[in-house]
């Protein structure tokens, strides 16, 4: 841990230096999941050709490289950093229904760079924000990013005791993020729709706790404005009652909205997941 956090300490003007070398090793000698990432997007964009599919994945190769410098960064980062680096737009639209005294939902999807909005949305807000995430098999790994993600303050709670936590939800208002694109195994109970031209399962989750605990549903658009600085946008995507909605409309209206966000800088995406495998 003392490595990461010495590491964590230089300049992101010399991070990115690191992340210049990984670039360069997982696009041209090891050429990191080059089949999946082509695949994923041929189905994505089949309007566009191949040389405009590789300025993706090109792109795709620098954005995920530059997460890691940027999140090792999120170690130490001040607050005064973190605030001129990550603007949140809306903030206040999500507070004001905690404010209110009911819980909301944030659906949000794996576009970079998402660590940082776990920081930035736990910096920016004015109540409690718990994130839900799936626990790293690698003990040092995990302690290692939950001590990146908390640096603000932010609550995590693993999605298998999220159950528990779910109990305090009326008495406890707060914001719950969920990254509500992950691919569910078998054994969870799923949904299939169309995604990016292709058939992918959803988690119904996020969907059954808004309508059971009639909870408003925000989506967080994620933009790169340039290096080491971006711009996250709430935008409210559904609001009680339910009544009348549709099995699944809000994992459709997140998709839509997922979509959108991808479509605006495709580039930002996690193209190199196995996300469409049924």
């Amino acid at each position: 841990m003392l490595f990461f956090r010495l590491l964590s300490r230089l300049p992101l003007s010399l991070l990115y230096l690191i992340s210049d070398f990984l670039y360069l090793i997982a696009r041209y000698v090891i050429r990191y999941r080059k089949k999946v990432i082509d695949e994923n997007l041929a189905f994505a964009f089949p309007e566009l050709n191949e040389a405009e599919r590789k300025k993706i994945r090109n792109r795709f190769y620098r954005n995920f490289t530059d997460t890691f410098a940027e999140t090792i960064k999120m170690l130490t980062i001040s607050e005064q950093e973190l605030r001129q680096r990550f603007q949140v737009v809306n903030q206040e639209i999500i507070d004001a229904e905690i404010h209110s005294g009911k819980s909301a939902l944030m659906m949000a999807g794996h576009v970079f760079n998402w660590e940082m909005a776990i920081l930035g949305v736990a910096l920016h807000t004015h109540v409690t924000a718990e994130t839900v995430y799936l626990k790293l098999n690698n003990p040092f790994f995990e302690k290692l990013m939950l001590s990146i993600r908390t640096h603000f303050g932010g609550l995590m709670t693993e999605k298998r005791d999220f159950r528990r936590s779910m109990i305090t939800m009326r008495s406890e208002p707060r914001i719950v993020h969920l990254a509500a694109d992950q691919r569910p195994p078998k054994k969870e109970k799923r949904y299939l729709r169309e995604f990016m031209n292709r058939p992918a399962y959803f988690f119904e989750g996020g969907e059954f706790l808004a309508k059971r605990m009639q909870l408003p549903v925000f989506f967080g658009f994620m933009t790169k404005i340039k290096r080491g600085h971006y711009r996250f946008e709430f935008t409210k995507m559904a609001e009680p009652p339910y009544d009348q909605e549709q099995p699944n409309s809000i994992i459709d209206r997140f998709c839509e909205k997922l979509e959108e966000n991808i479509k605006a800088q495709p580039d930002l995406y996690l193209w190199s997941h196995k996300r469409w495998r049924v």
